[in-house]
């Protein structure tokens, strides 16, 4: 599928999810249900990313502020996957405080409790690889381009939301975003090797990455 045929279907998605969001607020289980159906799948890769096995619990108790908080929430489906991946974010830390003493893992803990569109190739051979196999890798980058990939790649989240979840500029995290997909593209495309002196995101590099300049 061409890029805009992705573009229009992640319309739809984002059209249902807002309806079944707008449902569950009045009351509907069944619409929280599909909701949860339609977001948990990329909000657990995210979790996972940042606390390895422990990640079904912490998302549990991610789920559970939803819940209770559901009411409070204003916004689109783009802005509902953004605002849980906030509240995942949040849990996931404060798990992360209360296991300080204990030895790491060697994911992103360490670096994670630090912390205050996507290149089309890349993206494409992450898609192939299993979920745990591309989320081991996505491990290896640096803290900052590690999260912004996830929080890209794996929930969906456009350039400013993740900006807005990260509390940093969306020029920043689209820097880190394209850099840690072109370091994922190095491990798994022969020749991928990105050029070390590149600094900057060229605005041809910004329409791959779905955020225009």
């Amino acid at each position: 599928m061409g890029k805009g045929g992705e573009q229009r279907r992640g319309r739809m998605y984002d059209a249902e999810l807002a309806a079944a969001v707008g449902r569950a607020q009045q009351g509907d289980e069944d619409a929280f249900a599909a909701a949860y159906r339609m977001v948990h799948p990329g909000l657990l890769g995210y979790v996972r990313g940042l606390v390895g096995e422990d990640a079904e619990d912490v998302a549990s108790d991610a789920w559970l502020e939803i819940a209770r908080d559901l009411g409070r929430f204003r916004g689109d489906g783009a802005g509902f996957r953004g605002w849980t991946a906030m509240i995942a974010r949040h849990r996931a830390l404060d798990h992360l405080r209360r296991q300080a003493r204990r030895p790491r893992t060697g994911l992103l803990e360490q670096d994670v409790l630090e912390m205050p569109g996507e290149h089309d190739t890349a993206a494409a051979a992450l898609e192939s690889l299993s979920t745990e196999a591309a989320l081991a890798m996505i491990r290896t980058l640096p803290r900052e381009q590690a999260e912004a990939v996830l929080l890209r790649v794996v929930v969906g989240l456009d350039g400013p939301a993740t900006a807005r979840v990260l509390g940093k500029r969306s020029g920043a995290v689209r820097t880190s975003a394209y850099r840690g997909l072109r370091r994922l593209a190095e491990q798994l495309i022969p020749g991928g090797r990105p050029d070390a002196r590149r600094t900057d995101v060229t605005d041809e590099e910004r329409r791959t990455l779905g955020d225009e300049p």
